[in-house]
């Protein structure tokens, strides 16, 4: 899971927007009860639903996931013959389960252009002050990227500065450039936001300010040539593996349009970046304390670099796969409950300690693949469908950040004033029977109503992020269709699993994405436990389901004053526009 790089300014416009309804004494009205499923029946779920939810099973789930990744598709890295393998075997599955064609020219896939970059990196980065000079080795140091799509990219004798979490956030007061001149400097970043104060950037809950994607984009829009974020294992969320996995060999974007654009994309680990900053006669922790106050300013360390690297480039194509399930209801029908699950991964990179080449990405996300098309086989077991329509839309490149829902979010088949709700699917259950399942997101939006609901009729108790640090919420497909207003949900394993002891869950998150996340050794095993992918499958099932079936009144909102409300408002706007 990995997010969006694109730049950031609808989110933040939301942000600012209700900032400045707060300064010109605008309170935002506390929020209305809205009717939860219990209110419109004395349980959540019926025993068509229940008999329907009954098509959620291991065997299914198990065979999907084997299939999805298999060697047969190496690793699924988008634009490679895998990913056309993969693409067309999901479009059988959803013509097999008996979903329509999701496109209006009767194709299972909508195409988008992206552009692959395979960057050869210098094998050392130099940066040199005073006749002294420190290098960095590829790989073990230092992780680069291309941030051009074009044959070469350089930087030339360009300053290295210091600029704190590289962050500008009026609506906090928030401002770490103050001013002055960036362009054509390397820009060294903080990763995360900061999180010791819980009024400001939502304290240790990650926003999107948080992660590498807005830190380049916020570089580029300073006109600097290249940006570098230091690597923690506690700010980053996940081990410099991670990086060196998945910022190596081919990196998939959108096409360029006219968005403004660094030179190179870079990360150092804290070692090395203790040494960079030592160059220039500071401490790293020094500069660590500085930036976290409104008042830091850029400090230019004065040390310059200068970096050549080639790129090959590949211009292909890759595509969302999606079914439908046309509503029973002629007027709701045009309204869409949408299922999203990413069909990619990395595909083939360097051997590991086995030899395995081969990113199988079993977990992420063949996993979540198979759960949304046992979800729709669900849907076809009742009886009639939904009152409103059901798309199951399993989106391409999302590990190349997000890059498939955006695409869909930005050239929709549904008016996003029409999407009721999406739940997105990123990842499955696969230690057991959960007394818990967390929210990611959870406070956000009406939909927590519903989950409650389910859950509880499950026995089960539902928690907020876990991990509220690492910023899930901004990682996953869900974002795209939130930043347009639709209403998202997007839900993890719980911790607290039945017959073991307390950490017992943690412990095994843990060691999934130490020794499994972004690694060749994420394979299906016979260890695997479905009955907690059946559990949380059926409750996306009921969910989903009841939204469908949902009184205008009962669909869901975000809350007021949350960053997507106005998103949400604009799209039904455009909708009564049209109508008149």
């Amino acid at each position: 899971m990995y997010t969006v790089s694109q730049p950031m300014r609808s989110l933040s416009a939301l942000i600012i927007s209700a900032a400045m309804l707060t300064a010109l004494g605008c309170k935002p009205k506390e929020p209305k009860p809205v009717p939860t499923p219990e209110a419109a029946a004395s349980s959540p779920v019926n025993e068509q639903q229940k008999t329907a939810a009954n098509q959620i099973a291991a065997d299914y789930l198990r065979a999907q996931i084997t299939k999805i990744s298999s060697d047969e598709f190496e690793g699924r890295a988008p634009a490679t013959p895998g990913d056309v393998k993969a693409r067309q075997y999901i479009a059988d599955q959803l013509q097999q389960i008996g979903f329509a064609p999701g496109g209006s020219d009767g194709s299972y896939q909508q195409s988008f252009d992206v552009v692959g970059i395979t960057a050869q990196m210098p094998k050392q980065w130099a940066f040199n002050k005073g006749g002294r000079k420190v290098s960095f080795k590829w790989w073990d140091q230092y992780i680069a990227g291309s941030g051009v799509q074009s044959d070469k990219g350089s930087v030339k004798n360009a300053e290295v500065v210091f600029v704190g979490y590289g962050i500008q956030a009026p609506e906090f007061g928030w401002d770490d450039f103050k001013g002055q001149d960036l362009k054509g400097k390397v820009l060294l970043m903080l990763n995360n936001d900061p999180d010791w104060d819980p009024q400001l950037f939502a304290g240790d809950t990650r926003l999107y300010y948080g992660r590498w994607s807005y830190k380049y984009e916020s570089a580029a829009r300073a006109g600097a040539a290249g940006a570098i974020i230091i690597h923690t294992t506690p700010s980053a969320g996940y081990p410099f593996q991670v990086v060196q996995s998945s910022w190596s060999g081919e990196q998939v974007e959108l096409p360029a349009n006219n968005e403004p654009r660094i030179q190179v994309k870079g990360w150092l680990t804290e070692d090395a970046s203790r040494e960079l900053v030592k160059l220039a006669g500071q401490d790293l922790d020094a500069l660590v304390k500085s930036a976290q106050s409104k008042d830091f300013k850029p400090v230019p360390l004065g040390v310059t670099t200068s970096f050549d690297f080639k790129n090959q480039l590949n211009r292909s194509s890759t595509a969302n796969v999606y079914g439908v399930l046309k509503g029973s209801d002629p007027q709701l029908s045009n309204e869409y409950v949408i299922y999203t699950a990413h069909h990619d991964h990395l595909g083939v990179g360097e051997p590991d300690a086995n030899g395995d080449k081969i990113f199988n990405g079993a977990m992420d996300n063949a996993s979540g693949v198979a759960q949304v098309l046992a979800i729709g086989k669900a849907f076809k077991a009742m009886p009639q469908p939904p009152k409103r329509s059901i798309m199951l839309l399993m989106v391409a490149a999302e590990e190349q950040g997000l890059l498939g829902s955006q695409y869909y979010a930005t050239h929709p088949t549904v008016p996003p004033g029409k999407i009721a709700a999406n739940i997105n699917i990123d990842g499955g259950n696969i230690f057991g029977l959960a007394k818990d399942i967390v929210f990611v997101g959870k406070g956000k939006s009406t939909i927590d109503d519903y989950v409650n609901a389910i859950a509880k009729m499950q026995d089960r108790v539902v928690t907020p992020d876990q991990f509220p640090d690492r910023g899930f919420f901004y990682r996953s497909d869900q974002f795209n269709f939130a930043k347009i207003g639709v209403p998202a949900l997007y839900l993890d394993a719980g911790t607290d699993f039945i017959g073991k002891p307390p950490g017992w869950g943690k412990q095994q998150h843990a060691d999934y994405e130490e020794h499994h996340y972004h690694q060749q050794s994420d394979q299906i095993s016979d260890s695997w436990n479905y009955d907690g992918m059946i559990q949380d499958a059926q409750l996306l099932f009921y969910v989903g389901d009841n939204i469908a079936n949902a009184a205008e009144a009962d669909l869901p909102k975000w809350l007021p004053g949350d960053e997507f409300e106005a998103a949400r408002k604009a799209s039904q706007e455009q909708l009564s526009s049209k109508a008149e």
